[in-house]
């Protein structure tokens, strides 16, 4: 398996990943357009034309030629201060527990990590993404832009982390969207 950054004729096949990873999960978003995809495969779309977009932050898991998963982290803001909002995280369904989720997340750490980002938010489940160095983001002083997600609104501080980073964060504009 190779991860790398996200290609131009990679589109077609991450909203595929993207639709298959999603379709029938328990808390996907609905349909926005007619092909009847989950939300988060149009979202990732609208994350491509939105001045959030950081290419080198969209990467893809390619094994035999074929993309099995894609991540993406893109620019939002913590307390006016750049910060990242990382997912929708997909894994083609065939190859979920395989690794391939686990992988895309790293390398989409490191590289964050490599260009000198504070933090990067997600919103997701505590014990899957509590591996990754993910806690609580309201143990940060982070504010979720829902009070009602809790502890599964969660922040992974990077080297550049300053412990006075604190304060409300806003995703990437596409996501309010949703």
């Amino acid at each position: 398996m190779l991860i790398r950054r996200e290609r131009l004729q990679d589109v077609a096949d991450i909203r595929a990943v993207t639709t298959a990873a999603f379709s029938g999960a328990e808390h996907s978003a609905p349909p926005i357009e007619p092909d009847g995809a989950p939300g988060e495969a149009t979202l990732v779309g609208w994350l491509r034309e939105d001045p959030g977009w950081v290419p080198e932050l969209s990467l893809v898991a390619e094994a035999d030629g074929q993309i099995v998963g894609h991540v993406v982290a893109t620019r939002g803001a913590l307390a006016g201060r750049p910060a990242l909002g990382l997912g929708p995280v997909s894994v083609s369904p065939a190859r979920q527990r395989d690794g391939v989720g686990s992988a895309l997340m790293h390398a989409v750490l490191g590289a964050a990590d490599a260009l000198g980002e504070p933090v990067v938010v997600l919103l997701g489940s505590p014990a899957y993404y509590g591996r990754f160095g993910f806690v609580p983001a309201s143990s940060l002083g982070i504010d979720s832009p829902d009070p009602a997600w809790g502890d599964y609104f969660q922040a992974r501080p990077l080297t550049a982390y300053e412990p006075g980073l604190r304060g409300p964060f806003r995703y990437a504009a596409p996501f309010d969207r949703m």
